[in-house]
């Protein structure tokens, strides 16, 4: 365990949080998220957390370990064609992560996912963060176009609304 590392996280401060991710912000990304299940069959959840709980801190997970948790706790697995995917922040660590279930990682590779956490974690830098999470949500938007379209069955069985953990 890192002492910085931990440091960091028990004295984050959690309205930096609500600084840069106030309730209109947080309307807009839900918006985006609405709009683009529009287009595709996926299902996308955003969750911004601004320091690791204690257990976690403790246990030393990582941003990707935590997505992953969160991805279960918020079940974003559970879909009825198993496409849903996570953008997940860690403000402590400045870290985005991109879970996605098991349809998805069958035909989108994982450097993609990548490509896109790179593109938020750079808006992030310029202080354009709920244009940068905007921005990724266009960017899977254009991945769950070509491999899941919107069917005219589909249903949105998870909510649009951004989880602060």
């Amino acid at each position: 365990m890192k002492l910085k590392r931990i440091l960091t996280h028990l004295f984050y401060p959690g309205w930096w949080l609500r600084r840069d991710f106030p309730p209109a912000e947080l309307a807009k990304i839900e918006a985006a998220i609405k709009k683009s299940e529009a287009t595709h069959s996926g299902e996308i959840r955003f969750a911004i957390e601004s320091a690791l709980p204690l257990r976690a801190l403790w246990n030393n997970e990582t941003p990707t370990e935590r997505a992953i948790e969160v991805f279960s706790l918020l079940r974003v697995w559970d879909t009825e064609d198993n496409n849903g995917v996570l953008i997940y922040l860690l403000l402590a660590d400045k870290k985005v992560e991109i879970t996605t279930d098991r349809a998805i990682n069958k035909v989108v590779d994982s450097q993609e996912w990548q490509r896109i956490c790179q593109l938020i974690e750079y808006d992030f830098k310029q202080g354009n963060f709920s244009g940068g999470v905007e921005n990724g949500i266009q960017e899977i938007s254009i991945l769950l176009n070509k491999y899941f379209p919107v069917s005219p069955h589909d249903i949105n069985e998870l909510s649009d609304k951004p989880v602060i953990l």
